[in-house]
């Protein structure tokens, strides 16, 4: 007995830890499904022994935030109780019919309306005590300020940040240390923020997902749920089922999760009662409510595989390790890499040299990573020196997190600019085709590029690209149209390209539709600043400034201009566009645009918006393929959405 207590005192504490730095925006300690491993071993201990120690995560609901302003939930924010297994789920639903719905994986708050009016916005917390954040509230999308209902309401939804805007706001950050993990972290991250423009720019949106408490008496969750939509709220998906139909729900939704449909993360799923008097009449077992709802979380399928060995990857400032392993299974499709992200996850999981063996999953079946190492074999051997510039190495440590980070200590190491480069390319920049992360680093070490402009002047080394190894003439001749076909560029992908600190796509449409290019160009050179357009504030105008004040970086736009043509307006916003207020999904391939983002950006100079799933606010899908059985046709059709092809769309709509 006395060996079991220890165990269990061991799981509270690591735990706990686990849970301050997931709810407080912190560097994660452990995945999910670690967490979720551990829980259910304590919780098994817990039943078998009957020692329930004060601070048990099995009896909170969460962890307390850190932060001045707490506050007592009027209506206790408690878990649900969880399960992978559809069976369990069944036996829950009984007879009664429920909703299914997404689990969304960000930071849960509660919001409180009275006469009409928001009156208080609270993080979860410990499902207890929150932190008031209402000074946020112009600063948080997916809510009304103002409802038109004079009783009091409350409302529990979860701030997300989209996977876009998360690879967005991360790929601003320069210091590899100071990355988030994952779009949860950065949102619980931005919430703890005192600066409203700050949170403001990482557009955290609030997603409704049950309506707590209405003066008014509404039975049906379906029903009160629509009540928010029609109030203004974005509400999570839902669909209505019982236990006969929730295998084949759950089938359908994961399948939307598993072909990357979802924008936002999800960590499962939630199913509740149609009949919400039912629901709230449960009891309270734990730290869940037994009828408030039922969580259902994938069930992880791990594999076990065998290391070959570490790729040492050399970008910005930092050296990330990637774990190369004997192709397995997982998900339907076959991995054979994941990224071991750092020194300290490697010290952490006792990962060591080839051979080792290692249980990997697809972490909310999207991201390959290891949980486990299951038989260390030999040592790792952290390299000495850069791998691009073969510079010494140095390992740094973390002042915030105490997180282990390798580093070349040339401060002119051509990977150390590598980023700015691979941005310069994507589809969002230059979209220029066959220019791969590699194939940069190897023109950069031959000295072929040092700055955007050089892109431009390959043709006068095609004699010698086209006798390396992996090169020929076909290759150096696809590469150069595709580096010919960029040289006519939209103004928004053009300033994306750029890489200045903190303006995106979505600043520079901003910046696009109020001022056209050459407006753009103009307030650069007299530093007139851009603070006056609503969205890019003062913090991103004086970054703009400060850019464009370098002079390495004024010379290098004048030789880029030089290079390419810019057109003068081609984003600004057409109020009575012929797309005006109509939502499209594109999918599949596109001819008669260069490509989907074009075709996005054409619809949202038109008014109109472009969303990556199908819901019942989609107006029209877009596929070439008007026959195929993908998910998104089938949702459209059972939605009774149209399925155009793009040229149907070029008909209607240009």
């Amino acid at each position: 007995m006395a060996d079991k207590r220890d165990r269990i005192e061991e799981l509270v504490v690591t735990l706990n830890n686990a849970s301050e730095a997931y709810y407080n925006g912190k560097d994660e300690i452990m995945s999910n499904f670690e967490w979720d491993a551990m829980f259910d071993e304590l919780s098994a201990l817990e039943a078998e022994t009957g020692i329930i120690l004060p601070d048990s995560p099995t009896q909170n609901a969460g962890y307390a935030s850190e932060g001045q302003n707490r506050e007592m939930h009027e209506f206790p924010a408690l878990s649900l109780a969880k399960t992978k297994q559809v069976s369990e789920l069944m036996t829950w639903a009984g007879d009664k019919e429920i909703w299914l719905s997404w689990k969304l994986d960000g930071l849960t708050l509660v919001i409180t309306y009275d006469n009409g009016k928001l009156t208080k916005i609270l993080t979860r917390g410990n499902g207890t005590v929150g932190n008031n954040i209402t000074f946020l509230q112009d600063s948080i999308a997916g809510f009304p300020k103002k409802i038109d209902y004079k009783g009091h309401m409350v409302v529990r939804g979860e701030a997300t940040i989209s996977y876009p805007d998360f690879d967005e706001i991360n790929e601003m950050i320069e210091d590899d240390d100071e990355k988030y993990a994952n779009p949860r972290n950065l949102a619980s991250g931005t919430l703890a923020l005192d600066d409203p423009a700050k949170v403001k720019e990482r557009h955290v949106h609030f997603n409704a997902f049950t309506l707590v408490h209405i003066d008014d008496d509404i039975s049906s969750w379906g029903e009160r749920m629509n009540l928010l939509e029609k109030m203004g709220f974005t509400v999570v998906d839902r669909e209505k089922t019982d236990a006969n139909g929730i295998g084949e729900v759950i089938e359908r939704w994961t399948e939307r999760v598993e072909n990357g449909e979802m924008p936002i993360p999800v960590d499962g799923l939630v199913i509740a009662y149609e009949d919400n008097d039912y629901a709230q009449g449960g009891s309270v077992t734990g730290h869940h409510a037994t009828r408030a709802g039922y969580a259902f979380k994938w069930q992880d399928t791990a594999a076990e595989t065998k290391l070959d060995h570490i790729e040492w990857s050399c970008a910005v400032s930092t050296i990330s390790p990637v774990a190369v392993f004997e192709p397995v299974s997982l998900e339907g499709t076959t991995v054979s890499r994941a990224s071991l992200c750092n020194l300290s996850e490697i010290e952490r999981l006792g990962v060591g040299a080839k051979g080792t063996v290692m249980s990997c999953i697809k972490a909310n079946k999207i991201i390959p990573k290891i949980i486990e190492v299951k038989e260390k074999v030999g040592e790792v051997e952290i390299p000495h020196e850069c791998p691009v510039c073969h510079a010494p190495t140095e390992i740094r440590v973390s002042e915030n997190s105490g997180t282990k980070t390798l580093h070349c200590s040339n401060a002119e190491c051509p990977a150390k600019h590598l980023k700015i480069y691979t941005r310069f390319v994507s589809k969002s920049g230059m979209d220029i085709d066959g220019l791969s992360i590699q194939t940069m680093l190897r023109f950069m070490n031959e000295g072929f590029i040092s700055e955007f402009a050089d892109i431009y002047k390959l043709r006068a080394h095609y004699d010698v690209i086209k006798d390396m190894d992996g090169f020929g003439e076909k290759s150096v001749e696809n590469m150069n149209a595709a580096i010919e076909k960029s040289r006519k560029a939209n103004p928004v992908n053009f300033i994306f390209a750029l890489c200045i600190p903190m303006i995106g796509v979505d600043a520079a449409k901003k910046i696009i539709g109020k001022l056209g290019f050459d407006g753009f160009l103009e307030r650069l050179r007299t530093s007139a600043g851009f603070d006056d357009i609503d969205g890019i504030g003062s913090e991103k105008s004086d970054s703009i400034l400060k850019w464009y004040a370098d002079e390495r970086n004024a010379a290098s736009l004048s030789r880029l201009l030089a290079e390419v043509e810019v057109e003068n307006g081609g984003a600004a916003v057409d109020e009575n566009g012929k797309c005006s207020n109509l939502t499209f999904v594109i999918t599949g391939d596109v001819h008669h645009f260069k490509n989907r983002n074009e075709f996005k950006a054409y619809v949202e100079s038109q008014n109109g918006s472009v969303t990556g799933s199908v819901s019942k606010k989609t107006n029209f899908l877009v596929n070439n393929d008007i026959e195929s059985t993908s998910s998104k046709n089938k949702k459209a059709k059972e939605l009774g959405i149209p399925i155009i092809t793009e040229d149907e769309f070029v008909e209607r709509f240009m």
